[in-house]
């Protein structure tokens, strides 16, 4: 099948580009950046997603799959370009994919989906509402995202929408909200807290992605790693120092002494756990994750080892 990756620039699209060319599928991208290594059977435009040139690519390749990988996090971009991004980005995404006859859309999604607070139930299915724009709004555009690309399963009935929910991945990528916040020497903590933490290795996660275009699979799915660890374990066993703050010097600590510079809505996420149920994509399409924590944690420290 041909399918056009939209951000097929960023260390996810690349992991994903390679696993889809490793089961025979053509693969084409959109992507503002630049991809310096890329194989040379895959084409990239050079296209903002939102705008003309990006719609004549869907115009003219006649694509059976696009997977839209084009969000982005507050922890990367800057609340009013996120809203563009985001929300402009997907909807364009879809419009498109309806108007030029694409088989199958797959939009990527993150487990941060359903919010992180004392009243979240462990193992939250799908249907489950969304609660983190209560207590984090910085995640409001992807969550809105996310449920934008989930309506196109009724408003556009003929198109294989998918929304894959993805718990967080590392790895040898060494990108992504979780391992941007595991990076340094020091790794803050809420004094009197340790959740849980559920992560998946970068290869499953791209190996969940090819499997979800060969089962043209419909729907919205959860997908997981192996069971979840305290925050506590993941820290000490990526070798780095955790450091416990009282929750109300945690916003004066942040930015300081090696400890990342989180936004306010970002300390529930490390007071309280997310940990997904992902029985429904497990069954849909037989997928496994490959990967245990020590592999997934000694590939990423592999790549990203305690600074010195």
């Amino acid at each position: 099948m041909k399918v056009l990756i939209t951000g097929i620039s960023g260390k996810a699209g690349h992991l994903v580009t390679h696993c889809l060319l490793a089961h025979g599928h053509t693969v084409i991208g959109i992507d503002r950046r630049s991809w310096a290594n890329a194989p040379d059977e895959v084409r990239i435009f050079r296209e903002d997603i939102r705008k003309r040139g990006a719609e004549e690519v869907f115009r003219s390749e006649r694509l059976d799959v696009v997977v839209h990988m084009a969000t982005v996090t507050h922890l990367t971009q800057r609340s009013e370009d996120r809203y563009r991004i985001n929300m402009q980005g997907t909807r364009a995404v879809f419009d498109h994919s309806h108007t030029y006859n694409v088989k199958q859309v797959i939009f990527l999604g993150r487990h941060t989906f359903y919010g992180a607070s004392a009243e979240s139930p462990l193992y939250p299915k799908e249907d489950a509402p969304p609660s983190s724009v209560n207590t984090f709004p910085e995640l409001s555009d992807l969550v809105a995202a996310d449920l934008y690309a989930g309506s196109a399963l009724w408003r556009y009935p003929e198109l294989k929408t998918c929304v894959l929910r993805f718990c967080y991945t590392l790895g040898p990528a060494c990108h992504g909200t979780l391992a941007n916040f595991l990076k340094g020497k020091r790794v803050p903590s809420v004094l009197g807290f340790d959740p849980l933490f559920q992560f998946l290795h970068d290869e499953d996660m791209a190996a969940a992605v090819c499997i979800a275009i060969e089962k043209q699979v419909r729907g919205v799915f959860n997908v997981v790693g192996p069971m979840a660890i305290p925050l506590s374990v993941l820290i000490r066993e990526c070798e780095r120092t955790q450091i416990p703050v009282p929750e109300s010097l945690f916003r004066f600590a942040m930015g300081r002494a090696g400890i990342p510079n989180l936004p306010r809505g970002a300390i529930a996420h490390i007071k309280y756990p997310i940990v997904v149920n992902g029985d429904a994509f497990a069954k849909a399409t037989g997928f496994q994750y490959q990967h245990d924590h020590e592999k997934i944690i000694r590939d990423f420290i592999k790549v990203c080892p305690r600074p010195e």
